[in-house]
């Protein structure tokens, strides 16, 4: 029984059929494209076209453009369901990174980033949605950080045969990026013909929610897209213009971050479920800011690396924030504001890979001091979160006795 034929309960299903294990196979399909694609970007921007900071962060933005866009992901709802759309943007993503080698040129390096872009925007906004929909609140944390773990050894796949096949069989990055496509398409047409069509819950809004109660909410996930800007565009960069990387290299630095994920992620799910946001937070966004400032003053290769990976073991804790509001939301709420949350997580990263990209030309460092300051209010705004995050209890104010309500 397939997606075509069988409609099944999400809260009923069990086994390896149940949604929990779709949105592991998912997260494994997107990343066994995506993860090539990462791997190989920054050197085939300097290698092949001779990108500086200034081209990469133009290219980086125009990547962004489609998060910043997430949220008309609600009104492509009103057309189909969410399991489709996460299908269809997955088969986007392919397409888009298996033509990237073909068009080596500045433009078709930005168009075929911009193909690609749009199907991991509207995958990541619909895995979300779909993510707090279907796993428990009690465990959801614990389900996601399985989810990054499969994510991560997906990760591990693609970098490993980067890893040893770029130097022994001579890769060309036209041959790696197809392969990395055409592997998320086949992994596609797989689970679509072995997870039945999941059946939604409670009905999703199918229009643009904002409410007052949430502007916490909303807050951390501004500052976690300005902050990402700089990890995810200037971090590789750092490694490939400042250290040399070349793309063999990269692919082991991927690989150890995809070993440490696989392995910590699962942890790191527990640890929020028995700690909870608040906490886990703080955490997050302290480790974060002494990462930057490490970043800013980096001048060994070796250490760099060190900084990327614990960098990017951060990522898992962001889970976080995503069951903080799965704890708070109306239910219905969750598909239009996972939209909504992409489009505020991506408004600085339009202009941010630009105008930082400028800022590199003159001082690397300030670029990463600037993230260190981004972390520092991440951090402040963590102290508002509630110990027990509840709907109505959505903000607790240091100077109040009692959580503050805010109306709708």
């Amino acid at each position: 029984m397939s997606y075509f034929t069988r409609a099944a309960d999400p809260m009923t299903a069990t086994g390896w059929r149940s949604p929990l294990v779709l949105l592991m196979v998912m997260a494994g399909a997107m990343q066994l494209s995506f993860a090539g694609w990462w791997n190989l970007v920054n050197n085939f921007a300097v290698q092949e076209l001779l990108f500086t900071g200034k081209e990469i962060g133009i290219q980086q933005s125009i990547r962004e453009i489609p998060g910043f866009l997430a949220f008309t992901a609600v009104y492509l709802l009103l057309l189909m369901r969410e399991q489709t759309l996460a299908y269809l943007s997955l088969a986007c993503l392919g397409i888009g990174v298996a033509v990237t080698g073909y068009f080596p040129t500045a433009f078709g390096f930005y168009v075929t980033t911009l193909i690609m872009s749009i199907g991991f925007h509207y995958y990541e906004t619909m895995a979300q949605s779909l993510s707090l929909q279907w796993l428990p609140k009690q465990t959801a944390a614990a389900g996601m950080g399985k989810i990054l773990a499969v994510g991560a050894f997906a990760q591990l796949i693609a970098y490993s045969l980067i890893l040893l096949g770029w130097k022994t069989f001579g890769l060309t990055f036209e041959t790696v990026f197809l392969i990395s496509g055409i592997t998320t398409l086949i992994a596609l047409a797989a689970l679509i013909f072995i997870f039945p069509k999941f059946r939604e819950g409670v009905p999703q809004h199918k229009k643009l929610i904002l409410r007052k109660r949430y502007w916490l909410y909303y807050a951390l996930t501004f500052m976690a897209g300005a902050r990402r800007q700089i990890f995810t565009v200037f971090a590789g960069f750092l490694m490939v213009e400042r250290f040399g990387y070349d793309v063999h290299e990269v692919a082991g630095l991927f690989l150890i971050n995809g070993a440490v994920n696989m392995l910590v992620a699962p942890k790191i799910g527990q640890m929020i479920v028995r700690i909870g946001e608040r906490r886990a937070m703080a955490i997050e966004y302290s480790g974060l800011f002494l990462v930057f400032v490490g970043y800013a003053f980096v001048t060994n290769a070796s250490m760099a690396a060190a900084l990327y990976v614990i960098d990017h073991m951060f990522f898992a804790i962001a889970i976080a924030m995503k069951t903080y509001f799965q704890k708070i939301a109306d239910p219905a709420d969750i598909a239009p504001t996972a939209g909504v949350a992409f489009t505020i997580n991506h408004i600085a990263a339009v202009f941010i890979p630009v105008a930082f990209g400028l800022l590199w030309l003159v001082s690397p460092a300030a670029v990463f001091l600037v993230g260190a300051g981004m972390a520092l209010c991440s951090l402040g705004l963590s102290r508002l979160v509630p110990h027990a995050p509840d709907v109505g209890h959505e903000v607790v104010l240091p100077w109040s006795s009692t959580p503050a309500r805010p109306a709708e």
